[in-house]
């Protein structure tokens, strides 16, 4: 199960709509215990391919380590990687297994049709090496961020007013 906030949530599916036609990509930091992959940042990365990038992505492995190390600082493991789909299903395709080598790891997938995010699904790289590596369908759990009871009662008096 992958678990993240609405607030990480919208900010992954806003990344494709930014990025179309292109696709957008970034990573996902958390923690990962007993089979979940809990979310607390979503980092935007550069998609470095230029040759393909309405259909591919790539992130620089010297930006991938720089993540790495801003969320180890930060007490957070890589959990999973993000990218869009435009105009295309948010499915995995031959090109995004091939390209996956985390394994355990959380591989979000977001359609983006004709600039809106229509579809996020993730998919979760199960095995134990690249050969038997294989990916399964991953609940996705949004939590709702709720207010402080300092906001709603501000909130109430600004009304009263």
């Amino acid at each position: 199960m992958l678990k993240l906030n609405e607030q990480v949530y919208d900010a992954i599916r806003r990344h494709g709509e930014e990025t179309y036609p292109h696709e957008c990509c970034g990573v996902l930091l958390g923690h990962s215990a007993d089979g979940v992959n809990s979310v607390e940042d979503a980092v935007r990365a550069g998609n470095t391919r230029t040759d393909s990038a309405h259909n591919r992505y790539n992130i620089a492995p010297q930006e991938l380590v720089k993540i790495q190390r801003q969320g180890r600082e930060r007490g957070l493991d890589i959990v999973g990687f993000y990218h869009s789909h435009p105009d295309h299903p948010a499915q995995w395709s031959p090109t995004d297994f091939a390209e996956a080598h985390w394994l355990s790891c959380s591989y979000v997938i977001t359609a983006v049709e004709k600039g809106i995010a229509r579809q996020t699904n993730s998919f979760l790289l199960q095995g134990t090496t690249e050969e038997d590596k294989s990916f399964a369908n991953e609940q996705i759990e949004v939590e709702r961020i709720q207010a402080a009871p300092v906001e709603i009662a501000e909130l109430e008096a600004e009304r009263c007013r």
